[in-house]
């Protein structure tokens, strides 16, 4: 159980605040409600420029890194295709530079045009490096457009492509900047060796004074219901063949998405995984495989995705895992097994939670879905989950007319 409190701000900024004086440190965590599906279809990639403009200095400060390592602190960020995530971690004593810090940015970014050069080349390299010169780095460049037809997911938070970010110019990022990163689209969470009173009135001084701006009304295209069989064939210098299978799943705040959680653990977590053991330890037509799922907020996937042994070409590593689905869905689950992975995925999100960071991102993530309160109901959705609701959720899902399979070839 996580304890908090909450306010807001008047400009909208939501605040949460979690105390826990076990040590006297503080974690600032802001989660701005902006990612990759936010983005413009001809101008992707710009939540993740963002992730890196903002480390680029803003109104009053030149360098963010440098104020904040002189009073012991450390920071980052990430962006996924729903969030932009920002947190720092600083000795309790020194919260108040966490505060400058964070709400300058949010004010205004410096928008030097060296910075944005700077930072364009910065995304290109690892565009370059990640995605296109990496084995299988551009897997999912390929897989997401495979999979989704109308929704924004189609893109990774990389961008769809590289000239997108090459062209990106001043008046793109100004305009990115003031419809998103904006305190009534922002949940700001402080944790750790702090009071209640005393976050109210740091928040007050620092973030008050901004601004806040019009509301993001979202209207994004629904991904219809997939209807047939989709497949990609791709060659490249890669090590080993590999295989990538995706179904159309419930979103992250979905009745059955820790139901499908489950099955993806039953199916391919860990080396006990069903998969895992006939694929791998017994026909040996796999080096390695596993499933998970996408977590995102709207309407997102289930995976499965394995590097085949030597020889063995995707399309018979396919017909196996085809014909292992097929089996599952035929029996009826055991309970042992459910338990099994219930237990798995309970220790994981007990243990995560230890960390006071993770627990500042899980109520910021929590409250941007719906309310903070959601992280104290985690445990209780995976209790709940039954044999007869994954074996329900395996058939309707795991579909061959649900499933987008990339056969990745290698060239050597």
């Amino acid at each position: 159980m996580i304890n908090y409190e909450s306010f807001q701000l008047d400009n909208g900024l939501k605040v949460i605040v979690h105390e826990d004086h076990s040590s006297p440190m503080a974690v600032l965590n802001l989660l701005y409600k902006v990612g990759a599906r936010d983005e413009d279809p001809e101008k992707t990639g710009f939540a993740h420029l963002f992730e890196h403009l903002m480390f680029g200095g803003s109104k009053h400060v030149d360098s963010f890194d440098e104020p904040l390592q002189k009073v012991g602190g450390d920071n980052n960020a990430f962006t996924s295709n729903d969030i932009t995530n920002y947190y720092i971690t600083v000795p309790s004593a020194n919260l108040e530079t966490a505060f400058w810090l964070e709400s300058d940015r949010m004010l205004s970014l410096s928008f030097d045009p060296k910075v944005l050069e700077v930072q364009q080349s910065v995304v290109i390299e690892e565009f370059k490096q990640r995605y296109l010169n990496q084995p299988y780095g551009d897997v999912w460049l390929k897989l997401r457009p495979l999979a989704y037809e109308k929704h924004p997911y189609r893109w990774a938070t990389i961008g769809k492509d590289i000239s997108h970010i090459e062209k990106a110019t001043m008046e793109d990022v100004k305009g990115f900047f003031h419809k998103y990163y904006l305190p009534n689209n922002a949940v700001l969470v402080v944790a750790g060796d702090v009071t209640v009173d005393q976050v109210k009135s740091l928040s007050e001084k620092w973030f008050s004074p901004i601004v806040s701006g019009e509301s993001i009304i979202r209207d994004l295209p629904i991904e219809p219901p997939q209807k047939a069989y989709k497949e990609l064939e791709v060659s490249a210098e890669v090590p080993v063949e590999a295989l990538h299978m995706t179904f159309h799943m419930p979103g992250r705040a979905g009745s059955r998405y820790h139901t499908v959680d489950l099955l993806s653990d039953i199916l391919g977590r860990g080396t006990s995984s069903r998969l895992y053991q006939e694929l791998v330890e017994e026909e040996h037509l796999f080096n390695s495989i596993n499933a998970h799922v996408m977590g995102s907020i709207d309407p997102g996937l289930l995976v499965i995705q394995g590097k085949l042994a030597n020889g063995i070409d995707p399309k018979e590593g396919e017909a196996a895992v085809w014909k292992l689905i097929d089996k599952f869905k035929a029996e009826s689950l055991q309970q042992e097994e459910l338990e099994k992975v219930r237990n798995k995925a309970i220790s994981s999100h007990v243990f995560s939670e230890m960390e006071l960071l993770n627990r500042a991102m899980n109520l910021a993530f929590a409250e941007m879905l719906d309310t903070a309160e959601l992280v104290n109901r985690e445990v209780d959705k995976i209790e709940k989950v039954s044999t007869e609701g994954v074996m329900a959720a395996a058939n309707q899902i795991m579909t061959e007319q649900n499933a987008s399979v990339l056969r990745y070839y290698s060239k050597r």
